[in-house]
């Protein structure tokens, strides 16, 4: 991560107070926000706040400011005490982006031109070392460099995939503990896909799939998706993703009208078993409080029939229908062969996945991780070791 140039000077106003910094930028914070942060509000220990807004005067007003020492020191009327701020702490929240880009995100719209084994973010197994789950993970036998890079991957592009895990029963289990904490479903804490007689789910016979996410019927979605491979398929049985953040993209630049109309019209997703009864309603294309595309949802096994009684359901059919014609198209896709040993863990917020049909026996082990505990990981991760991307 580049750090931000260094404040140089400051200026004020009795509401304003402002940086100047070494690149000659500037940036404004309102005095507001530094009272409500002022750093004497929090735990020394724990870091959480100790004082609600309502605590605060309505309008703080700045009486003096200096920089001092590598502190930023603010003097307030009205008989506050002086407010102490690291300069460097100051200077990089002046540059932190909006709440909807906290997270780096990069989108590759070209999938059919990438090749995995080159391209995509590898690590072994044994550069993990055995840590807890919510541990940072130690590094054996691999840089921190490495490890940092696989999951500042993971999170910015929503793939990435391990080597080296022993193709044995439930061995997913033990690699997923370094990347998040497993969510245990009615399917349990892992699920075999592999064909069997009378399926009670078309992901466990040996047909092929289209591109699709997983679960959509469950409140909360799965946030990251593992799949280990067991045996590979001597006939078929490649994996095939696609970025859906691409996607939506590109749908929004050739028809806003229909990007519209599936990230705001609603649609049911059902799943009956035996042990499970489960729905769920959302768009296809979820968008955040910016604008931006925040999820894709689709799944064409388990929509269920849209509501007769909602309006423009002849428009929504179309966009529905071109939506899912991108989704056809073979340039978004990355076609990968998992063999024996190879793991792949992906965003089930963002990342399609399909597969092609198969004759010969395959044997993929899944499960499912929660979403804040891979970007927790990550997070986690990227301020112990910081590295470079994975190559």
């Amino acid at each position: 991560m580049i750090a931000p140039p260094a404040i140089q000077a400051l200026s004020r106003t009795e509401t304003v107070l402002q940086l100047h910094f070494t690149d000659g930028s500037r940036s404004e914070i309102p005095a507001v926000w530094l009272a409500d942060n002022d750093p004497v509000h929090r735990d020394a220990h724990s870091g959480q706040r100790l004082i609600d807004v309502a605590d605060l005067p309505a309008l703080p007003l700045l009486r003096a400011a200096r920089l001092q020492d590598g502190q930023v020191i603010l003097e307030w009327q009205d008989g506050l005490p002086a407010s102490r701020f690291d300069a460097g702490w100051l200077a990089c929240e002046a540059r932190r982006p909006a709440a909807g880009a906290a997270r780096e995100v990069l989108v590759w719209p070209a999938g059919a031109q990438c090749n995995a084994a080159r391209d995509g973010a590898w690590l072994s197994l044994a550069e993990f070392a055995g840590s807890a789950a919510g541990a940072v993970p130690e590094v054996c036998g691999g840089s921190p460099a490495r490890v940092a890079g696989w999951f500042r991957r993971l999170e910015a592009e929503g793939l990435a995939f391990l080597r080296g895990v022993p193709p044995e029963d439930g061995a997913i289990l033990g690699a997923a503990a370094h990347i998040g904490l497993v969510q245990e479903t009615n399917y349990g804490r892992l699920f075999d896909v592999r064909a069997t007689p009378r399926a009670e789910n078309l992901a466990y016979t040996d047909l092929g799939l289209g591109l699709h996410t997983d679960n959509p019927y469950r409140d909360p979605v799965p946030g990251f998706q593992v799949l280990h491979c067991l045996l590979a398929a001597a006939d078929g049985g490649d994996s095939l993703f696609a970025d859906g953040f691409a996607i939506a993209a590109a749908l929004r630049a050739a028809d806003p009208d229909a990007f519209e109309l599936l990230s705001a019209t609603p649609v049911r997703f059902a799943w009956r078993s035996a042990t499970a009864a489960l729905r769920a309603t959302r768009p296809l294309i979820q968008l955040g409080a910016a604008g931006e595309v925040i999820a894709v949802h689709y799944n064409n096994r388990s929509i269920e029939p849209l509501s007769l009684a909602s309006p423009g359901l002849p428009a929504f059919y179309a966009a529905y229908r071109r939506f899912a014609q991108l989704l056809r198209e073979p340039r978004f896709q990355l076609r990968v062969c998992l063999a024996a040993g190879e793991l792949v863990v992906f965003d089930n917020w963002r990342i399609l996945h399909a597969r092609t049909a198969f004759r010969a026996a395959r044997h993929l082990q899944g499960c499912y991780l929660t979403r804040d505990s891979v970007f927790s990981r990550c997070a986690l991760v990227r301020d112990a070791f910081a590295g470079d991307a994975v190559r």
